[in-house]
Parts: structure tokens; sequence; C-alpha cells
């Protein structure tokens, strides 16, 4: 390891330009600074947002968005509510598989800068209450990196058994894989060892060997590394699949949690406060897993997401019945109590398919993909607005959903907006394009020819930056921007919402869907209508006589609950979030 890794002798970060962003007027943009007497619950309130640098800004005009253009962008983010930014892949790579593929650990990819941008960006993040973490991908590297080059060419060498090689491809052949559009083989035969080594992913992404002890110990240098320049924690990505095992399927295996136990306890001892978030497409019972004893209140990783959940949302609301989300949070298991699912709409990735049956998939590609195009893999690539056809109510519905449901919401770049997507870019970049902030040059996003962006701009009448902003959204109070600022606001000011448990209350109506948020004496009742119709329904409530539901948008109180039914109706796609309030004395 130590062969390879730099000097960390960090140069002085540049001056960062005043960021081209301020307040509407007459709002205050809180200020604070992110305090280290520790915190360790921050996880279960915070709302993420997810960031691909490349899209964001770009602060030197060459085209590709870049750290210090997403530091001069951190203000636009505070006014917005995030508690914590999520980046995806920063280090230097050949950008095959859109960073996942790296070729240096210890280096930022240079189109994004270098580690004093990124100490700079931490450090301005901190001093407006923003967390970071990153992407980090332990179960494999590119075939370019150095240690694949050195196992290749030297098999006998340190490097030599690093990855997983063998003579047989037939090896480990109960393993599915996982690229079935792109993949035959999980083995690729290498010329210059003479062997096939093995990837679980793309051919051009070996699998490093876990069963190797140096392996284990680089992986948890590197992770060091990074927290030591002060970040505040991982999305570990792709961790079911770091062991081998003839006879299983090479998922969840017990010598993986043994070993995120250890990173776990290291992380713990020496880096309190940070967090390690699990990207494990799985079963929640098998995600579960990801957390830890529950005795010890979760020994591995302290957020996993719930990737079960996002298909249901959707399948809920364009069947109208509440049961495809009842139930998979019916089957989701009781997690430790240090521990956090995160929960999404959408990401940089497909809207994957993978935790659905084969009928539930058809009915989803038949609704919300009818053009081959917007097709990958076993998914959809397509971004929240055209998903729902820019519905407005069906847009605050599903965020209404993110922001109540149990777990941690992540919100991903411009969706806050309501940005389209390009469904005749390749691969996923179709909801990979540039944040659109101004209706000027390039969206506002790059000062350079627009023919030198990374990815065009969303050119269209519906979502094209003309029209869709933040700059035009910032000036219209009643804009999507707006309301989504608030329903954040709204959630941090009710401690339920990311503590409390959840109740799912029985409806008198299959469109609805009725649940309880409590921590405490912090009550919050949440009615959902996945009609497109107004919607009546009736709660039992009883066990809440005397109170009175308080709607947290406006605050407008509700009759007293009873002895007698709630009936409430909802406007089509509509919901209430209602706090139950005692009489004061």
């Amino acid at each position: 390891m130590s062969e390879h890794e730099p000097a960390i002798d960090l140069p002085a970060p540049e001056a960062v330009a005043a960021p081209p962003f301020a307040a509407p007027p007459g709002e205050r943009v809180p200020d604070f600074t992110l305090d280290r007497p520790r915190d360790p619950d921050w996880y279960k309130r915070a709302v993420f947002y997810e960031v691909l640098i490349r899209g964001f800004h770009d602060a030197n005009g060459d085209g590709t968005g870049d750290i210090k253009g997403l530091t001069s962008r951190l203000d636009y983010l505070q006014w917005l509510g995030i508690d914590c930014i999520w980046l995806l892949p920063i280090y230097d790579s050949p950008l095959r598989d859109g960073g996942y593929d790296i070729a240096d650990y210890l280096r930022v990819l240079p189109e994004y800068g270098n580690i004093a941008d990124f100490v700079e960006l931490i450090e301005q993040a901190h001093k407006r209450g923003i967390r970071i973490i990153a992407d980090l991908v332990m179960n494999h590297t590119s075939d370019a990196h150095p240690w694949f080059q050195a196992s290749r060419s030297e098999p006998d060498g340190p490097f030599g058994d690093f990855y997983v090689w063998g003579d047989n491809p037939d090896k480990y052949a109960d393993a599915r894989i996982i690229f079935v559009d792109t993949e035959t083989s999980n083995w690729t035969f290498d010329p210059v060892r003479g062997q096939y080594f093995w990837h679980r992913f793309f051919s051009h992404q070996p699998d490093l060997n876990f069963d190797n002890p140096k392996v284990q110990d680089a992986m948890i240098e590197v992770l060091k590394f990074w927290l030591d320049l002060g970040i505040d924690g991982f999305r570990l990505d792709a961790v079911p699949y770091l062991y081998e095992r003839e006879g299983t399927n090479g998922e969840n295996l017990k010598e993986t949690h043994e070993y995120l136990k250890r990173v776990r306890s290291e992380i713990d001892a020496a880096y309190p406060d940070r967090v390690l978030l699990a990207e494990a497409n799985q079963w929640p019972a098998d995600v579960v897993e990801y957390f830890g004893d529950e005795e010890t209140g979760g020994n591995e990783c302290h957020m996993a997401f719930h990737f079960p959940l996002m298909p249901r949302i959707y399948m809920a609301v364009r069947r109208e019945q509440r049961y495809p989300i009842s139930e998979i949070l019916a089957q989701t298991p009781k997690i430790p109590v240090g521990c956090q699912w995160g929960i999404f709409l959408r990401n940089h990735d497909e809207l994957t398919l993978e935790m659905v049956t084969d009928e539930e998939r058809d009915y989803m590609y038949k609704e919300y993909a009818k053009d081959p195009r917007m097709k990958a893999n076993i998914g959809i690539r397509r971004r929240l607005a055209t998903l729902l056809d820019n519905d407005r109510n069906q847009l605050e519905l599903f965020t209404a959903l993110l922001l109540s449901l149990p777990g941690s919401p992540v919100m991903y770049y411009g969706d806050e907006i309501g940005m389209g997507d390009n469904i005749w870019l390749g691969d996923r970049d179709g909801v990979r394009t540039p944040m659109q902030w101004t209706p000027d040059r390039n969206a506002g996003f790059s000062s350079s020819d627009p023919g030198r962006l990374f990815l065009p701009t969303i050119m269209d009448p519906v979502y094209g930056y003309q029209v869709t902003n933040v700059e035009a959204q910032m000036s219209s109070p009643s804009s999507l921007l707006h309301w989504t600022r608030r329903m954040i606001e709204i959630r941090k000011q009710n401690r339920a919402f990311g503590v409390g448990s959840y109740t799912e209350l029985p409806s008198s109506n299959p469109a609805v869907l009725a649940f309880l948020r409590e921590d405490g004496d912090d009550l919050v009742l949440c009615v959902n209508n996945f009609s497109r119709f107004a919607q009546p329904t009736e709660l039992d409530l009883r066990q809440f006589a005397g109170r009175h539901p308080v709607e947290l948008i406006g605050g407008v109180r509700f009759p007293a609950i009873g002895q007698l039914p709630y009936l409430l109706t909802l406007a089509g796609h509509g919901f209430y979030w209602f706090r139950l309030r005692r009489d004061q004395v």
C-alpha cells in the first residue's frame, strides 16, 4: 500500500469565488457551523442530496462540473435545507462506468480538481452545517488500477493475489450475472497472465480478493485516508459481493459481514460521528443483516438503502392502491436502534426493478417505459418528473412520501425543480445531464462553448433549461422548488419523521395510505391519496380522542378526535400531514 500512497502534503486551498446565489429578499439563510461535540444520530434526521460533481456546476469553464463549482453552490443547498451531500465517485478513473471503475483510490479525478479543492469543499460545507459522504467501491477496481496491472504481470509479486484469478471459468457458477444486457459471464480471460479473472460487474472491473488480508488492510487504509481529510462517511458500493464461495450465489456471505464489522469497529474507534451507508440491492430480510447485531445497536453499517420500497411507490400510485407499499413495509424487519434506512425516489442509476416479480416488472415497463429507449438493464432510465408526466400533484405526493416514510430521504440533484431527462443519450447518461441554474447559456452550468459540455443540456419545450431552472423557480413563491424547501423545513421541525416509530393505520379506502410517526409526544399523522380522484376515508383514531389534528403546512386546526371514525376527504393525489396535539389547559 505504502508504495502507492502519495505524500499527503496539501497545498494551501485556493480562495473560492463568491457563490452566484443569494436568498430571496426577506429570507434569511441560517448561519451555523457544524459543531463536533458529537451527534451520533445525525443521519437519522438528515435530508441527503445526491450530487454528480460532473453535472452540478463548472467553475473553470471546461464544460465539466468540478469540486470548486459545487463549493460555489453550497449556499443554495444550505438555503434548500440539505443536511448531507452524497457525492458520486470522485476518484481518478478511466470513466468507463461513471467513475465506479476506480484507477487510484487516493487521487481526485483531475477533471474535478485536486485534494486541496476537496478539503476546501469539506470545510466550506461544514461551516454551513452540511456534511459530506462519498461513494467508495470496495468490491472491485478498474483494470487500469496499478494493483491490477501488477497482479496480471507479476503473479508471484506483492499484488499477484490482490484479485480473484482462476483457470476454470465454470467456478462459482451459482453467482448470477448482474449486467445481463452486456456481460455473458462473470469470468474474463486475461492474455497477459494467462488466467481468468472474476468480476461481478463489467469485465473491465476485476473483483478484489478479500480473502487476502493485505486487500482487507489496504481498503481500510483507503477509508482512513479520506476520513483524515474530514469526510463524514461513505456509501459503500456493491458490498454484498466482496467474497466468493463455491455452491453459493456469492452474495451476503458471512465473511462479508465479518469484514464489515471490522471496518465499523475501526471507524468508530478513531472517527466517531461518521456514517457507513450500504448499497445492497436485496430484499429487506437480507439487507437488515448489513446493520449488524441488534444487541449492539448495530455494528456494521449505520444505514442501508431500502431498494424494494422505491418501485412499489410508483406501483401504488399507478394502481391507485396502497397495498404495494403496505406489503413491503410489513415484510421489512425491525432494525437495530442505532440504524436507519435510506429511501429515495430516483438516483443516478436506472429505476431498478430487480426486487419485484416478473409480473410487476412487466407492469412497470408498460406504465413507465413505453419507449424501449427508456429501459436500461433491469430498470427504467428516467427522472422523477418525466416518470410522472410533470404532474405537479403527483410530484408533491411522491416528495411527501419520500419525506415522511420511515428512513432518511435521499434527493437527486435537479428533482427539486422537476428536471427532465434525455433518453437519446447512451447508458444512464440520460438522467445525468447538467444542472439547470438559469435560462442563460448552458443553463448557467458552464461558461464553455456548448459543444464542449460533458453532456448536452435539456432543450425540450417542457423540461428545457429556458423554462425549468433554479432562477425562475426562486422568483416564483408557488414553484416546486419553494414548495420542496418548505416541506424539508417542516420535516426538520418534527423529530418523529426522522427517529419516530412507524405504524400503519387501517383505512376504509384502499386508495388511501395512513400512518403514524411517533417520537414520545411528537405524533404526526400522514394520510396519502394514491387515486387521481378525490377520495374519502374513515380512520380509527379513538386512541387519540381529545387531540386536535393540526395540519403542518398551513397550521390549520381540524376538529377534535372523538370515539367515532374520523372522516377525511383528500383531493386527487392529495395528502395531509397532521400533528396530533392536546389542547393547552
